[in-house]
Order: C-alpha cells, then sequence, then structure tokens
C-alpha cells in the first residue's frame, strides 16, 4: 500500500515543518511541490504563485510512478537562475508520500492521484510575519523586496489559488498549534482512513 498525501496551505502556514515532522516520526517520503516549477525567465513580475507555474503533469506522472511500486525520478529545480538541472533526484516508493507545497490542492491532475488531502491554515499576519524573517534571514531578501513579492503575487493568488483549494482537503490542521499536536492529528486520520497502514 502506496498512499500519496497532498498537504497544501498558504506560505508560512506550517505546511512544511508539520510534514517534516510527520516523514520524522512516522517514515515516508516528502515532496516539495517546489521541485516542479517550469523553467522561466526571471522578470520583477514573474508569479510563482498560481498553479500553472508548476509541472503539474509531471508532478501526477511521477506520483503514479511511485503509487506503483516504481521509482521516479524527481526533477532538482536551481531557483538562483530559475531552471531545472539536468540531474535529477532518483527516489523509491514508501508507503507514505507527502506532497507539500501551497498549489498542490489547486491541480485536478495532483489531486486526481492521491488518497488523502490535508489542508494547513493559519492567520495571514502570522504567515506574511514568518515569511519576512524566513526571506529575510535565510534566503538574503530584503523586506522590501519581501513585502513587494507578497502584495503583487502572493496575496492576490492566494485569495485566487490556495484559500478556494481548501475546500478540497478532508482534514485541516492549525498551522499554529504545536507541530506535535498537527502530526499527531494527521496519524490519528490516517489511522481511521487506512488501519493497515501502520
Amino acid at each position: 500500500m502506496n498512499i500519496i498525501i497532498l498537504m497544501a496551505g498558504g506560505t508560512a502556514s506550517g505546511k512544511t515543518s508539520i510534514a517534516k515532522q510527520f516523514v520524522d516520526t512516522y517514515g515516508g517520503l516528502l515532496i516539495t511541490h517546489d521541485r516542479y516549477y517550469k523553467n522561466i525567465d526571471f522578470s520583477d513580475d514573474a508569479n510563482f504563485d498560481e498553479p500553472d507555474a508548476l509541472d503539474n503533469a509531471l508532478l501526477a506522472e511521477h506520483l503514479l510512478l511511485l503509487k506503483n511500486g516504481q521509482s521516479a525520478p524527481l526533477p532538482i529545480y536551481h531557483f538562483p537562475t530559475h531552471r531545472r538541472l539536468k540531474e535529477v533526484n532518483i527516489v523509491e516508493p514508501q508507503k507514505i508520500i507527502i506532497v507539500e507545497g501551497i498549489l498542490t490542492l489547486a491541480s485536478t491532475e495532483v489531486r486526481a492521484v492521491s488518497d488523502c488531502t490535508i489542508f494547513v491554515d493559519a492567520p495571514s499576519d502570522i504567515r506574511l510575519a514568518r515569511r519576512l524573517r524566513r526571506d529575510i534571514v535565510e534566503r538574503g531578501r530584503s523586506v522590501d523586496g519581501v513585502l513587494k513579492q507578497y502584495m503583487d503575487t502572493v496575496r492576490p493568488m492566494h485569495a485566487l489559488h490556495v484559500e478556494p483549494s481548501k475546500n478540497f482537503a478532508a482534514l485541516h490542521l492549525n498551522g499554529i498549534v504545536p507541530l506535535e499536536y498537527s502530526v499527531q492529528q494527521l496519524h490519528e486520520h490516517l489511522c481511521t482512513q487506512f488501519p493497515d497502514l501502520f
């Protein structure tokens, strides 16, 4: 049994932390949707927050391979150049496969191959504060740059694509409670839905 779990939520909602903690605790394969960004000619108005920015058909193809017990060649996206590298990461199927990203539930193709859908909620002010800290500290961005991108694309695309996709989620998690609580909720949900999984 290979279970495909989609975990969506707004930017800096806590989905990556929850997914990583779950895999660290219970095992599984974690795939970031960001791997599947398309090659683009970067400009200041580039939109990374719409479904068409990602190669969802390729992700669905790779998830089907893993679901059928085959290895999959995951792309490696190089953010500084906005291009995929020639190299790939070959991964083997595992019982639990989590795909996390803001738009995982916004793609019909990806949802079609999933077994479990999750949305991580967090208030917009908390998400913006987290994103500011992450992008400034970890990615060397400026405050002005982060805020411009947030107002130009992140915020409007959240309203247009991310927030509506929560209607496809079977489980909603709170992104501001302790990680252990969310991980336990997810584990209990999976135990109910897939009794032979663990």
